[in-house]
């Protein structure tokens, strides 16, 4: 998976189209990621004690990773890779910049 955690990230498809955001997770089993401030669902908490209110909790959940690219400067770019000296660095398609 081409998209790490801490990644600044572009929405390209779906209902949060053209939001930028970090990624505070990463599911390489599932392919998914979790940005923040996208794919926001709200979810109720019943109360915990007796004289507790319950809530109401508003968090990200996360998306497949073909629907992000990752943002270099303020473009949405591909990432790639390249081995150099047995080390192998992603860089971007598009400048041939280590990102």
């Amino acid at each position: 998976m081409k998209i790490r955690k801490g990644d600044t990230v572009k929405v390209i498809a779906g209902k949060d189209k053209g939001k930028t955001g970090t990624v505070l997770t990463a599911h390489p089993a599932s392919e998914q990621v979790t940005v923040d401030g996208v794919n926001i669902v709200k979810r109720h908490q019943k109360n915990r004690r007796v004289r507790s209110q319950g809530q109401i909790i508003e968090k990200s959940k996360p998306i497949h990773v073909s629907n992000v690219a990752l943002v270099e400067g303020d473009t949405a770019v591909r990432v790639g890779y390249q081995v150099t000296d047995g080390k192998k660095t992603r860089v971007s398609r598009a400048t041939g910049k280590a990102v």
